[in-house]
C-alpha cells in the first residue's frame, strides 16, 4: 500500500508564508514526479507545482515567483514553500506522486494522492 501524509496547512494572513510537507511511504521501486495540486470551493482541482526525480520543476503561472517546490529523495518527501500568499490561494492542497510500487510480486506504476490539507489566506 502507498500512503501520503501531508502537513503544514493552516490559516495565514495575506502576505504570509506556509510550508507544506508530504511524506510518502510504501514499497516503492521508483518515485518519478512529485507534485502539489489544489482545489478551491466550486472549482476544479488544478496543478500548483511538480518536480521530477532529477529536480526539474514546473509551476502554475499564478504561483510563479511566490511558491517553491523541493523534494528529498532519501526521505520520499516533497515540500511546497508558499510565500506572499494571497486570498485566492485559499484551497485544499493535495500531494501527488507518480510511482512504481511492488504489489504482490508485480511492479505497477500509478498515481497516488494524499488526503489534502486546508490552506486559508485571510485577514
Amino acid at each position: 500500500q502507498v500512503q501520503l501524509v501531508e502537513s503544514g496547512g493552516g490559516l495565514v494572513q495575506p502576505g504570509g508564508s506556509l510550508r507544506l510537507s508530504c511524506a510518502a511511504s510504501g514499497r516503492f521501486t521508483n518515485i518519478n514526479a512529485m507534485g502539489w495540486y489544489r482545489q478551491a470551493p466550486g472549482k476544479q482541482r488544478e496543478l500548483v507545482a511538480t518536480i521530477t526525480s532529477g529536480g526539474s520543476s514546473n509551476y502554475a503561472d499564478s504561483v510563479k515567483g511566490r511558491f517553491t517546490i523541493a523534494r528529498d529523495n532519501a526521505k520520499n518527501t516533497v515540500y511546497l514553500q508558499m510565500d506572499s500568499l494571497k486570498p485566492e490561494d485559499t484551497a485544499v492542497y493535495y500531494c501527488n506522486i507518480d510511482a512504481v510500487v511492488l504489489v504482490a510480486a508485480t511492479f505497477r506504476r500509478g498515481d497516488y494522492w494524499g488526503q489534502g490539507t486546508q490552506v486559508t489566506v485571510s485577514s
